[in-house]
């Protein structure tokens, strides 16, 4: 198991991570979140904001709070158009004066493929009200006085995505956390870009995530190396039971999380469901109707 810091998350407190690094914990603890959202101000006197959290106004004020006297906020990055990292951006930008910076809306960089396959269900979270002042290209830099990121274009669990590589370090938003998987639920997730996406990150030879919920992940290479056997293994234990009858995504899912609480199964379903297309796309499964969210799903 890859090494994850013991720190107190505690919602309200800035906390430094280190030297040009803050972050505030957002009060929205769920099964889904965690601890809550991480919000990270980068830098000292012209800072960036990542990830300014859900809309609550409590969490509006302690952004604000967590500011030096006189430290501006050049700018708000929002690494995807989940609620709980979007919702309070336009609030804070018009506190602050900063654009909002990120790769687009809720429905950029989504698959083009999925369109064509009907109603896939998901939508989970989308804050489809989001719209940033600028948009940011793969791989393009964006710097202030004291920092410079680099954007990392990494579709999966949501199209619009992005990680910001800072030094030797990486804001992973949703893509990698050390307290869970992230939930991949088509047509928003895209399995197939989600494993692309964690090798893209594993090329980087990061030292430390720093997630969009939980702690920091201290052995970056050891946490996204757990991620794809365990997106692996799944995939194994799908293509098993196939093999053993198939059934629909619901019902594999039942079969193959005997570990989670109930409450979790419906987002189990959708991991499941996202693999399930994944290898339809490579004629290893094939659904018995054009209906995939509720067809027989069977090898090939």
């Amino acid at each position: 198991m890859a090494e994850v810091s013991q720190s107190r998350l505690i919602a309200g407190t800035p906390e430094w991570l280190e030297p040009g690094l803050r972050r505030v914990l957002a009060p929205n603890p769920s099964p889904l979140t965690g601890p809550g959202t991480n919000s990270y101000i980068l830098g000292e006197g012209r800072v960036a904001i990542i990830d300014p959290g859900p809309g609550h106004p409590e969490h509006l004020e302690a952004l604000l709070g967590a500011l030096a006297p006189g430290e501006r906020v050049e700018m708000i990055i929002v690494t995807h158009a989940h609620h709980d990292h979007s919702e309070l951006a336009p609030h804070l930008a018009s506190r602050v004066g900063a654009p909002v910076v990120a790769f687009g809306d809720a429905s950029a960089g989504l698959n083009p493929a999925f369109a064509a396959l009907g109603n896939l269900g998901g939508g989970e979270g989308a804050d489809h009200a989001f719209q940033p002042d600028e948009t940011v290209a793969d791989e393009a830099v964006i710097e202030g006085p004291d920092w410079r990121l680099q954007v990392i274009h990494t579709p999966g669990h949501f199209g619009n995505h992005i990680c910001l590589a800072w030094n030797d370090v990486v804001f992973s938003g949703d893509q990698a956390m050390g307290w869970s998987t992230s939930i991949v639920s088509p047509p928003d997730g895209d399995m197939t870009a989600y494993m692309t996406s964690l090798d893209r990150l594993r090329a980087l030879n990061a030292r430390r995530l720093y997630p969009g919920h939980g702690a920091e992940v201290l052995d970056a290479e050891a946490r996204l190396r757990e991620l794809v056997d365990h997106r692996r293994g799944r995939e194994a234990q799908i293509l098993a039971a196939l093999q053993q009858g198939g059934g629909a995504a619901a019902d594999l899912a039942a079969r193959i999380y005997t570990d989670v609480p109930p409450g979790l199964l419906p987002a189990a379903t959708r991991n499941v469901f996202a693999h399930l297309l994944d290898l339809e796309a490579r004629s290893l499964a094939r659904a018995s109707s054009e209906d995939r969210l509720r067809a027989r799903w069977e090898p090939v």
